[in-house]
């Protein structure tokens, strides 16, 4: 959980304070529950998480190339027979200690 200070005119602390006593919770319980509602009651249905799609890459066919996008730099290690299999992450030195 993340800390945060907000700034309130004091009778809407003095209504908040008295709202969490009559309910037995903390004034900051209440606050959490509120700002819950509030942006779930204005959450667009369907909508995507704010982070996809923030950045144009300029290329249509992303998705199709995700594994050389992500990998290209990537060598692949195509030693001597009796090397370690592709995708093995120790070499034949290391390979059982």
């Amino acid at each position: 959980m993340k800390r945060t200070t907000i700034f309130v005119p004091e009778s809407l602390e003095r209504d908040l304070q008295l709202y969490a006593a009559r309910e037995g919770k903390s004034t900051a319980s209440v606050v959490r529950e509120a700002l819950a509602e509030y942006v779930a009651k204005r959450r667009v249905p369907g909508a995507l998480p704010s982070f996809a799609g923030a950045f144009a890459s300029g290329y249509s066919d992303t998705a199709e190339r995700h594994e050389d996008l992500l990998f290209r730099k990537v060598a692949v290690h195509r030693g001597p027979a009796g090397s370690a299999p592709r995708g093995s992450r120790c070499s034949p030195r290391t390979r059982g200690r």
